[in-house]
């Protein structure tokens, strides 16, 4: 009966809420002390796994992880939100062209290139991208010596007179300087390769932070209006409780778009990206695509690979028309490594199309095609997401949605440094900071629980690196913060 006392008791403390119910910065410390006291009065041996045993370390690497990895987070937001309203920007600032006005029909989309080449004599044509609607003008691109990697010279043709409307530097073929300045600054500062860590960090760290904050938020103890509270600020709070009530809420709100911008974030960045499409084709296979070799040819052989006769690229993108592809598309010319013309769909915007046709440049029929509708699901999931992560899946509403994420990413960011803030001790003279939740947590696990869990963080690490590596400086620095408090408090004994 005393040991049963003694188990409720510890229950009955560890899950009171350290940001509800602890008036005095530190106090968690001697609240998880009367756990580790209640847990092993009963002769010295681990209790069971709980969520009383489980929520001062998920509470410790949850404040942590805020602190250190904030910053990454902050940036993000900042500059993910900057990104929502390139679309507009674009609009305005290259208006003259992007758009045109209609008169008569258009020109063969062959006099169009036959222009765009005029203007840029020193490029090689890398694709077109004919114009989808009547007040919208020609893309012509050019790779062009001296361009950074992964960046093309497009030329901008007015399709009803063929005239050259203006030139702009793009990257990948179709972001315009501004979109991909922005771009660029949110995916890596504009710091090249190297830039990219800090987003990879904020994308690896961000679903970490948002389950671990559900988790603890969400079983956080109530006695009315359970509900309410996880999904209202609470009212009449002051101080740290009404911070922390907003940081929660907004949190709970926004968690599966801000999962879902982890989970996209990831897909693309170096190497977790690089781990996530080796399971994908594991999983799911290879995606479609289009043989470019046409038949009878053998491919490698420059000079025979391609053709005299070519049929022009108004005929092949007859050809694609008659297939069925519509929307946006993208036609790349054969080159010495590829003998067919390649026609693209690339409508990025609900519902998606990306059907591909090869067609043979000589006689303008299609010799192979890739649809959409054949790739794996795990291959349109990924798509989808990574669309709307740019905000392109759902136009309008997918921009809105991703700045609202954003803002409320931002919020909870700055309101976490405040509640940091509100738990430095006020008795203290000088310059203090609030404290961190108590330390040990994990030596209170059973190590049939801890083996297998160190097992899944070490893997999860693994695939993740950029997750991996900074949590193990947390543990490092840990360790070593509890070193010196030991040693600290063996001179302090000593010298009493």
């Amino acid at each position: 009966m005393a040991e049963s006392h003694t188990a409720q008791a510890a229950t009955d403390i560890s899950t009171a809420d350290p940001g509800l119910n602890v008036p005095e910065a530190g106090h968690e410390e001697s609240v998880h002390g009367r756990i580790a006291e209640a847990a092993t009065s009963s002769g010295g041996s681990k209790p069971p796994v709980s969520w009383s045993g489980l929520r001062p370390l998920l509470l410790r690497l949850h404040f942590y992880a805020g602190v250190v990895i904030g910053p990454f987070l902050l940036v993000a937001a900042i500059t993910g939100l900057m990104y929502t309203a390139t679309p507009q920007i674009e609009a305005v600032v290259y208006r003259h062209e992007l758009k045109v006005t209609p008169h008569g029909e258009a020109e063969p989309l062959s006099a169009q290139v036959a222009a765009a080449r005029k203007a840029v004599p020193e490029g090689t044509l890398f694709s077109v991208a004919p114009a989808t609607g009547r007040t919208d003008s020609t893309r012509v691109v050019f790779d062009k010596p001296g361009l950074p990697d992964n960046y093309t010279q497009t030329a901008f043709v007015n399709p009803y007179s063929s005239e050259v409307l203006g030139q702009e530097r793009t990257f990948a073929g179709w972001w315009l300087p501004v979109r991909a300045w922005v771009d660029g600054f949110h995916r890596h500062l504009n710091l090249g390769e190297f830039g990219r860590n800090y987003s990879e960090i904020a994308a690896s760290w961000l679903w970490v932070e948002v389950l671990g904050g559900l988790a603890l938020w969400l079983t956080a103890p109530r006695s009315r209006r359970r509900l309410r509270r996880v999904l209202v600020p609470q009212g009449g709070a002051k101080g740290r409780r009404h911070t922390m009530s907003w940081h929660a809420t907004v949190g709970v709100w926004a968690s599966i778009g801000l999962l879902g911008l982890s989970a996209t974030g990831m897909t693309w960045s170096v190497h977790a990206g690089a781990s996530i499409g080796k399971i994908q084709s594991a999983l799911a296979g290879p995606t479609p695509a289009v043989s470019t070799t046409l038949p009878g040819r053998a491919a490698g052989k420059e000079s025979a690979s391609v053709p005299v006769k070519d049929v022009g690229i108004d005929a092949v993108v007859a050809s694609a028309h008659a297939a069925g592809l519509r929307g946006v598309l993208d036609v790349t010319p054969p080159t010495k490594d590829q003998t067919t013309y390649v026609v693209k769909e690339n409508t990025r915007s609900w519902p998606e199309r990306h059907d591909t046709v090869a067609v043979d440049p000589a006689t303008g029929k299609v010799t192979d095609r890739a649809n959409w509708a054949d790739y794996p699901l795990l291959a349109k999931m990924t798509n989808w997401g990574i669309d709307a992560h740019m905000g392109l899946l759902f136009g309008l509403a997918n921009q809105i949605a991703l700045a609202l994420l954003a803002v409320a990413l931002i919020g909870m960011i700055l309101r976490g440094y405040r509640m940091w803030w509100l738990r430095r001790p006020t008795r203290t003279e000088g310059f203090v900071l609030g404290r961190a939740p108590a330390r040990g947590a994990w030596r209170r696990l059973p190590g049939w629980f801890l083996a297998p869990a160190v097992l899944l963080t070490a893997m999860i690490g693994y695939y993740v690196p950029l997750f991996g590596l900074p949590l193990l400086a947390f543990l490092a620095v840990d360790l070593i913060i509890g070193a010196r408090r030991r040693r600290r408090t063996e001179r302090t004994e000593v010298a009493a």
